[in-house]
């Protein structure tokens, strides 16, 4: 969950939540996925909850017009307080520049990148969780793909393919 809400403490406050639940629910697991599948689906969804709510008390006192389109429902990766072991191996304002626009991504594409790339999920266990075809998947990581693509390159930094 690390790899979703980007600090230490917050994902293990998000792991003890997820196992309260998976161990007051497991007579309502109904075998339809794998149990991993199920587990994470709760992880997903307690990981939402959690920085839905960082997020408004974030906004407490903030007025927002009520068309505002571009609230993403608290899903906001916060990378101001992004504490990762592999945070080191890259530039901090490269990896502002990233998440900035992985934020930027619809909600399903953000969660699949994600899944897929920081959490090293396989495409199948992406549209278990997901509740989706990989085929499906693959689309929504070709399209994220391309619209990161296109914002790092808006943001001056060029994404090299296959040694060019």
């Amino acid at each position: 969950m690390i790899s979703y809400v980007h600090n230490h403490e917050d994902a293990e406050e998000i792991i003890q939540d997820t196992i309260l639940k998976v161990v007051q629910n497991i007579s309502n697991f109904q075998k339809e996925s794998t149990l991993k599948t199920w587990v994470f689906r709760i992880a997903i969804n307690k990981s939402k909850d959690f920085l839905k709510y960082k997020n408004r008390k974030k906004r407490f006192g903030i007025m927002y017009s009520i068309d505002d389109k571009d609230q993403d429902n608290g899903l906001t990766l916060q990378i101001g307080n992004y504490n990762h072991p592999g945070k080191a191996l890259e530039s901090k304002e490269q990896i502002d520049i990233l998440f900035k626009g992985v934020n930027q991504l619809p909600k399903n594409q953000k969660l699949a990148i994600t899944l897929m790339k920081l959490e090293q999920m396989s495409m199948k266990e992406v549209a278990e969780i997901l509740d989706i075809t990989p085929k499906a998947v693959e689309g929504l990581i070709t399209r994220a793909r391309a619209n990161l693509r296109q914002y790092l390159e808006t943001e001056g930094i060029k994404i090299y393919r296959n040694g060019k």
